[in-house]
């Protein structure tokens, strides 16, 4: 099971990945950075990706549930959240948010920025639930 570190680095084997951070969404810190960031600045980019993972998950309009249930008020099923996953397409790029439950809050998700011709989104989608459910904090 992956520590942050290696979480990232193994987010950084996907075919065209450029940077990968796990941030908190709720202070816009990120925890681990690697690689590069869109605007020169990790600090700056998790705090921006930080503003889209909020909306996200705390606009009622994206993350409600079609019926409800009793999984829904915690979330989803399982305790889940609502929202699995952001993807943001921008002309030279894929940005890949991957939220991540954990024991405590489940603030957190994985940012993997992809480039756009030899980045593989179906893949990268695949491997970050898959890091998202192994990383060990």
């Amino acid at each position: 099971m992956p520590g942050i570190d290696e979480c990232l680095l193994e987010a950084m084997t996907l075919p065209g990945a450029r940077g990968a951070a796990l941030v908190d969404w709720t202070s816009g810190l990120a925890l681990g950075t690697i690689g590069e960031s869109p605007v020169g600045d990790h600090e700056t980019t998790a705090a921006e990706t930080a503003e889209l993972a909020r909306a996200a998950a705390e606009y009622e309009s994206i993350a409600a549930s079609p019926t409800a249930s009793p999984a829904a008020d915690s979330g989803g099923p399982g305790g889940s959240p609502p929202v699995e996953d952001l993807i943001v397409t921008t002309g030279t790029g894929y940005h890949v948010l991957r939220f991540v439950v954990t024991n405590f809050d489940s603030s957190l998700f994985l940012h993997v920025w992809l480039d756009r011709t030899t980045g593989n989104l179906a893949l990268a989608r695949l491997r970050l639930r898959d890091l998202a459910e192994r990383l060990v904090l």
